[in-house]
Parts: structure tokens; C-alpha cells; sequence
């Protein structure tokens, strides 16, 4: 591209624009008069002899200006080509308008050519943006070009808006206003897919790699389950300090169910020697308990010194501030002794408030255990028949497991009597295995009669408990009945004075009541046939249930139920109904219910109808 300076005709009033004429050449600007007429300008950026030529489609370079920021406006300046030359676009008109980028976008569509643009004419413009991989040129005024890189695309949007015009010719058909958008390709698309592909497969292998490296370390293998195996991991449970690895082991061959009835009771030995270390671990608990003691004690004795110290301080402070040697110090001494003294009270206070603070702590540590030691008496006869319900079930579970015992011991001896082993390994596991078993023994027993000694203890405690019970309720029945007779005797004084009362009231009336109670009789003497009403059949309301389900029941059966079938019927209801009770309401009931004979000679039954339409009309 050949840049002419004839070419570009401007006022030279304009300092401003003279000066980016010229650093679009390349030149330091210069005014009329030979002074710069920009100080702070680079002359390394020009195009000048002895400096390698650059390219002027790069920012700050030429066609593109450098990337500024969107409060300042870019200024466009006219670009002479070899063959053609584009005028920028009119400034005050908003910006042309884009779709959105594609992924990977390195294709752009160029519209408004002219009719007469050539490839070679597409080359030349916007080859000073990029290379470019291929040009798809239209039978239209448009043609779409492939750049071989992404940020080239940027560049070449910035000729858009731009009017050419091929060389100095004022025909429209070599005239044409440029449009560049981006473009949508499958080509860029798939290699912007596979370019993202790649950079997931190395975002994967660089977090296993991460993962990898901060992964724990696994865990050593576990052996496989065998006799000797076995054996050595007895051994090491019985150790203190190999005993956590050997328990790992015991855990994974269980869990395994490397168990068998063959070897069950060396899984049960080391299991024992397992629960024997509880003993252990509480010992060292509580010897660590005693350490934290003493650790406290210590700095509770060390906190008390040195608050003593701090006391000891802070009336040094106070006698110093006494009007007797106050007076002698100056002001800043003054102070600075006020400060400090200030300074000691706080510290003091901090210090003798940490202090009373685990004194309170281990007050509330008693409180609650002098709390714990006093439980609630109906708790603990709760508590009492629960535990002693347990300890019979555990005792004769225990039983039940030492007979069992008992069983497995008499039947090897009696293999070993019989059969004679051969190899030595084969005596020493039955050897093993009897003196496991007389140490299970051995424990079961002592612990049955722990059991048994414990179960006496709270037998004993529960009658006690229940005598007293029985005695609380005695008493509690004495005083309420003390409370019915106070409450009967207050009850007959109250009539005795209300009948006092009313003596003399009835001795005024007794002869208008002699009159009245003479007509009232009277009265009543005629009126009694009258009111006198016959006793109904039906005594209870659940005998009114059974009259209403026996009704609907025999409702549904128009040829009737024997009183066995009824009764049955009932008594899926109600089991305590009997027949009796039944047959002697229907029988009370003769409206409602009527009896009747079916059958003849050996076949004769008797059955039951409702009869209740016919019987309302009757009554």
C-alpha cells in the first residue's frame, strides 16, 4: 500500500487535524514554523528509516487506531489504497449495527461492493487486517471472507460504514458503501468445538492430576483368614500398642464372614481379648483424667500468684497516688502513673474474673453430680423391676450359652479320645481350642454368679420397695376415709339445724297440708288406673341394639333364622351373647317377633319371623 501526501487535502489552520494526518504517515507533526506540535509524540511508532515497516492495519498503526475507550470517540481518516479509496463515514451518525458474535467467529460478511470489485480488490482491502484463508465472492454485491485468525475480525469491522470509491472514477457502478458483520460458518463452529473439546480434556487431566496428588494415601492390604494368620492375630491383640491394627484386621475379616462354625471359637477368643482392653482404655482415661486435674489445680494455684502479684502492683499504684507522694511528681510522670495504674485494674480484673469463673464451673460440676446421687424414689422402683426383668433374662441367657459350652467341650474331647490326631499342627489348635474354651467357661461362670449375687440384691430391694408401697396405699385409704366421716358428720349437722329450723314453720301449716294431702289423695286415688302404665319389654339400651340388628337380620331372611343361627350372627358382634338371653327377648316381644314350626317328625325346627308391619297395625 503506497500512502500519497498530495493526496490528503486539509486546511492547515487546523493544527489538530494536520497532526493525525501526519501520524498516519509515519512522520513527527510538525507546524508551519518547524515547532512539534505534539511533545509527548513516539517517533519510534513511524514509519522511518532504519526501522523495520509495520503493519499499518495494527492498532495505532495506519487503517485501525489503538483500542480506546468508549468514553472517547474513535476518529476514522480516509485510506488510499493501490486501486481504490475509502472516505470514512459521516461521524455524527450512530454506528453501524451487528448481530451477535458466533463462537469462534473468523468469518465476515462484506456487503455494498461495487458491481465492478474484483477478488483482487477484496484482497487488497482487507488483506492489511489478517491473512485470509478464502474469499466467497457473490454474483451480488456481497461476498463473505474467512480470516485464519479470530481477533483479525475485529479489524476488519472497523471498515465498516466506510464509502469506496475505485480510483478516481465517479461511475455507480464503481461506488459502494461497506457493511461488515460477523458471519455464521460450520467451519468455525467445529473448530471452535473442538478447540473447547481439547481445552475440556486438559481441565479434566489437570484436576485428576490434582486429585491424584491430594488423594490420601490407601490403606495397607488386609491379610486373607488362616489358621496361622489366626494365631499371630491373637497374639497382637493382646498387644497394647499393635492392638488398633489387629482390630482393623479382626473388622475386615467379619465383616467379610470369614466365620465359620469351625472357627468360631478363635473368633470369639480374640473378640474376648478385644473387650479386655476396655479395661485398659478406661485406666488410661481416667489417668489422663487425673493429668488434666492436676493441670488444673496447677494453673489454678499459678492464676492465684500472679493475681497476688497484680494486687500487689496495683496498691503500689494506689500509695503512689496518696497526696503525700502524689504532690512531689511532675505532670507527665503524673500521667503516665495514672495510666498505667489503669492498665494493672484492668489486667487485675480480667485476670481475677478467669479465676472466678472456674470456681463457678466446678461448683456447677458438683451441684449437678450431688443431683445425679439423689434420683426420684418412683424412678428408681421403675428402674429397679426393669433392671432386675433384665438381669433374669441375661442369667438365663448366660445359662443357656455355658450349657452350650459345655456341649462343644465334651464333644472334643470326646474326637480327640476317639480320633488321634496325626500332625502336630492339628493338637495344637485343638489344644488351643480347649483352653479358650475353659477360659470362656472360666469367665461365663464368674460372671453368672456376679449375675446371680446382683439378681438376689435386687429382688430384695423390689420387695422392699413393694412393702412400702403397700404401706403408702394403707395410709392413704385411712385418711380418706377419716376425710368421708368428717364430711358425714358436717353433713348431719347442717340437717340437724335446717330441721330445727323448720319446726315451727310446719306446725303453722299442718293443718292447710292435712286438707291438701286429702284432695291430693283423692286425686290420685282416681287418677291412678289411668296413669298406671304396663312395664315395657325392652329393660337396657343394649337390649334396643339387639331388638334393632335382630330385626334388620331377620328382615333380610323372609323364611326365618333358627335362634342357633341368629346367635351366631350376634356373636361375631359380641361373644359374651347367649342364646338364653336372646330367645327370652324375642319371646317378650310377640308383635315384633313371631315363632314358628317348619318341617315334620325327625325334621322339625324352629324358627323366627319379623313380623313388625303386621304387628303395628294390631297394637
Amino acid at each position: 500500500m503506497t500512502m500519497d501526501s498530495n493526496s490528503i487535502t486539509m486546511p492547515m489552520s487546523d493544527p489538530n487535524a494536520w497532526a493525525t494526518a501526519m501520524n498516519n504517515l509515519g512522520m513527527p507533526p510538525m507546524g508551519i514554523t518547524g515547532q512539534p506540535l505534539m511533545p509527548d509524540f513516539d517517533p519510534s511508532l513511524g514509519m522511518m528509516a532504519g526501522i523495520t515497516p509495520m503493519n499499518p492495519m495494527m492498532p495505532g498503526l495506519g487503517m485501525v487506531p489503538a483500542a480506546l475507550s468508549q468514553d472517547v470517540p474513535v476518529v476514522k481518516e480516509i485510506i488510499h489504497c493501490k486501486s481504490c479509496t475509502l472516505f470514512p463515514p459521516n461521524p455524527n451518525l450512530p454506528p453501524p449495527a451487528t448481530r451477535d458474535r458466533p463462537p469462534g467467529c473468523k468469518t465476515v460478511f462484506v456487503g455494498g461492493l461495487p458491481e465492478n470489485a474484483t477478488e483482487q480488490l477484496i484482497m487488497e482491502v482487507f488483506g492489511q487486517c489478517g491473512d485470509i484463508t478464502a474469499i466467497r465472492k457473490s454474483k451480488k454485491n456481497f461476498c463473505h471472507i474467512r480470516f485464519a485468525e479470530e481477533p483479525t475480525v475485529d479489524k476488519a469491522l472497523f471498515l465498516s460504514g466506510y464509502r469506496i470509491r475505485l480510483g478516481s472514477s465517479t461511475d455507480k457502478k464503481d461506488t459502494g458503501r461497506l457493511h461488515v458483520d460477523f458471519a455464521q460458518a460450520r467451519d468455525d463452529l467445529y473448530e471452535w468445538e473442538c478447540r473447547q473439546r481439547m481445552l475440556a480434556r486438559e481441565e479434566r487431566h489437570r484436576r485428576k492430576m490434582e486429585e491424584d496428588r491430594l488423594r490420601p494415601p490407601s490403606p495397607p492390604p488386609i491379610v486373607h483368614y488362616s489358621e496361622h494368620e489366626c494365631g499371630q492375630l491373637g497374639d497382637k491383640i493382646k498387644d497394647d500398642g499393635k492392638f488398633p491394627e489387629a482390630v482393623r484386621v479382626l473388622l475386615t475379616w467379619l465383616e467379610r464372614g470369614e466365620v465359620n462354625r469351625r472357627n468360631a471359637n478363635n473368633f470369639y477368643s480374640m473378640i474376648q481379648s478385644s473387650n479386655s482392653h476396655i479395661r485398659r482404655l478406661m485406666s488410661e482415661k481416667s489417668q489422663h483424667e487425673k493429668e488434666m486435674e492436676e493441670a488444673k489445680d496447677k494453673f489454678k494455684t499459678a492464676l492465684a500468684g500472679i493475681l497476688a502479684q497484680f494486687e500487689q502492683i496495683v496498691s503500689v499504684f494506689q500509695a503512689a497516688s496518696k497526696q503525700k507522694a502524689w504532690d512531689h511528681f511532675s505532670k507527665a510522670q503524673r500521667k503516665n502513673l495514672d495510666m498505667w495504674r489503669k492498665q494493672a485494674e484492668e489486667i487485675r480484673n480480667m485476670h481475677n474474673e478467669q479465676l472466678m469463673g472456674i470456681r463457678r464451673e466446678e461448683e456447677m460440676e458438683m451441684s449437678d453430680d450431688d443431683m445425679e446421687d439423689a434420683p426420684d424414689s418412683k424412678d428408681s422402683e421403675d428402674s429397679g423391676v426393669s433392671q432386675a426383668e433384665a438381669l433374669k433374662e441375661e442369667n438365663d441367657s448366660l445359662r443357656c450359652q455355658l450349657d452350650a459350652y459345655r456341649n462343644e467341650v465334651e464333644l472334643l474331647k470326646q474326637e480327640q479320645g476317639k480320633n488321634q490326631p496325626i500332625r502336630s499342627e492339628e493338637d495344637n489348635t485343638h489344644s488351643q481350642q480347649l483352653s479358650f474354651l475353659q477360659q470362656a467357661l472360666q469367665g461365663m461362670q464368674k460372671q453368672l454368679l456376679k449375675m446371680r449375687e446382683e439378681l438376689k440384691q435386687r429382688e430384695a430391694e423390689l420387695e422392699k420397695s413393694l412393702e412400702e408401697k403397700q404401706q403408702l396405699k394403707n395410709q392413704v385409704q385411712n385418711l380418706k376415709e377419716g376425710l368421708q366421716n368428717l364430711q358425714n358428720a358436717h353433713v348431719m349437722q347442717l340437717e340437724m339445724s335446717k330441721q330445727d329450723d323448720r319446726g315451727s314453720e310446719e306446725s303453722a301449716n299442718q293443718s292447710s297440708e292435712a286438707t291438701a294431702s286429702t284432695v291430693v289423695s283423692c286425686s290420685q286415688e282416681k287418677e291412678g288406673p289411668t296413669e298406671r302404665n304396663p312395664p315395657s319389654p325392652v329393660h337396657s339400651e343394649r337390649e334396643a341394639l339387639l331388638v334393632g340388628i335382630i330385626s334388620t337380620f331377620l328382615h333380610v331372611h323372609p323364611f326365618g333364622a333358627s335362634i342357633e343361627y341368629i346367635c351366631s350372627y350376634l356373636q361375631r358382634l359380641d361373644t359374651k351373647i347367649n342364646p338364653t338371653e336372646v330367645e327370652s327377648l324375642l319371646s317378650r316381644l310377640p308383635c315384633t317377633f313371631r315363632q314358628e314350626l317348619t318341617g315334620v317328625g325327625a325334621s322339625l325346627e324352629k324358627r323366627w319371623n319379623f313380623c313388625g308391619f303386621q304387628g303395628i297395625k294390631s297394637t
